[in-house]
């Protein structure tokens, strides 16, 4: 994917973080219709749809929206990484001449307890659900593989949360406004050996939605467009079983989204990273390339990640640890705050001076067992 093949026209968080009047459709609706008046655009205009989630839901969600006439669709599902996966994917199409506006939304109610679940499990399951696996002690075994062999330390980690939480401040739509220390963090009880309480991502209702168009519709819009400028892809497993817990498949999604782009690290403004665990962001920024492998937990000292003058201001919504993560799947929080950046719309005290060219990393799955890595490089106006 190169520079001008497609852009990012519109995007919309929903404000609400528990939903329980309403249904997971009415929350897709409601994004869609804020991503394309974002946009400028209607429904009459969409010949793209993208989203995820139980198997149907594309189509059933194209009927509910009232779509016509839809010339491609995209039903991918990498978990948390999804919906940044789908802006890649809408940017291929575009670039093809598949379509001309792609139209991506994502809604989930897990904190209203509607049983608005992910797909069904697949064929490990009866190989590891049986005894116990869950995502956070997944993650734990990830962080404490990572203190083993590197010597990262819980304060370390709790540097990443103490970002987020001084950005979180600013939005008023976020889950947890306050600011915390790094005491603050690793005094938290413990939720599973390493991992405490503030080192875990919030649970919420609510959802996203962007919309992808190609430059001849970009050109005609009044409105600041955001070209995708790179993407890059890859999953990582266990390798029946000879795992490396200390990395993710970010070490592929990285150089490919890089490449494309014809960028390099130093270029990165800002950046959007999945903060699932504050493990996630360490390993993350690792592999991505922006420190040395175990040097992470050094990296994150000092107030590397806080906006605005930090060496790498990072999730300035507060992200998946203190804004939003809804139904579970924090990528397309981390799209649509990295367009805020670079349309100098964040929140004033966090937006990043000069923001020209920004980062979107998302994961899906798991760390201790396969998971999806995307990393999308999102630049400047159209």
């Amino acid at each position: 994917m190169t520079d001008h093949t497609a852009a990012i026209a519109g995007v919309y968080e929903h404000p609400t973080r528990n939903a329980p009047d309403k249904s997971t459709a009415q929350l897709h609706g409601d994004v869609a219709a804020g991503a394309l008046e974002d946009a400028g655009l209607t429904t009459a205009d969409v010949d793209g749809y993208f989203t995820a989630g139980r198997p149907g839901r594309v189509m059933s969600m194209v009927d509910y929206l009232g779509l016509e006439g839809l010339s491609y669709v995209d039903s991918t599902d990498l978990g948390g990484t999804s919906y940044v996966s789908h802006v890649g994917h809408a940017a291929a199409a575009v670039a093809a001449g598949k379509c001309e506006v792609a139209l991506v939304t994502m809604a989930g109610r897990p904190r209203s307890r509607s049983g608005d679940g992910g797909p069904p499990s697949g064929p490990q399951a009866d190989f590891e659900e049986t005894y116990g696996i869950g995502t956070v002690n997944m993650y734990a075994l990830a962080a404490r593989r990572h203190m083993h062999e590197y010597g990262t330390t819980a304060e370390q980690l709790a540097e990443v949360r103490v970002a987020a939480a001084e950005h979180a401040q600013y939005n008023e739509d976020a889950m947890f406004q306050e600011p915390v220390t790094v005491e603050d963090v690793v005094e938290s009880r413990l939720v599973s050996d390493p991992l405490h309480l503030l080192d875990c991502c919030v649970v919420s209702d609510g959802g996203g939605g962007v919309v992808v168009v190609s430059p001849a519709v970009a050109d005609d819009l009044d409105r600041d467009c955001v070209s995708v400028l790179g993407h890059g892809e890859a999953v990582k497993h266990h390798d029946a079983g000879d795992i490396d817990l200390t990395h993710t498949g970010a070490v592929e999604s990285g150089p490919r989204a890089f490449e494309a782009a014809g960028v390099t690290h130093d270029d990165i403004d800002y950046a959007s990273v999945y903060d699932s665990f504050t493990i996630t962001v360490v390993e993350t920024l690792e592999d991505l390339g922006f420190c040395e492998k175990g040097a992470g937990g050094e990296f994150v000292e000092g107030g590397t990640l806080q906006a605005p003058d930090g060496e790498l201001p990072f999730n300035t919504d507060g992200g998946g640890l203190c804004n939003n993560h809804p139904a579970n799947r924090g990528g397309m929080p981390k799209i649509i705050e990295t367009v805020r950046q670079l349309r100098g719309e964040a929140n004033d005290p966090v937006q990043v001076p000069d923001c020209e060219i920004g980062l979107t990393h998302g994961t899906g799955g798991s760390l201790g067992t396969r998971m999806a890595s995307t990393t999308l490089v999102l630049g400047g106006d159209r």
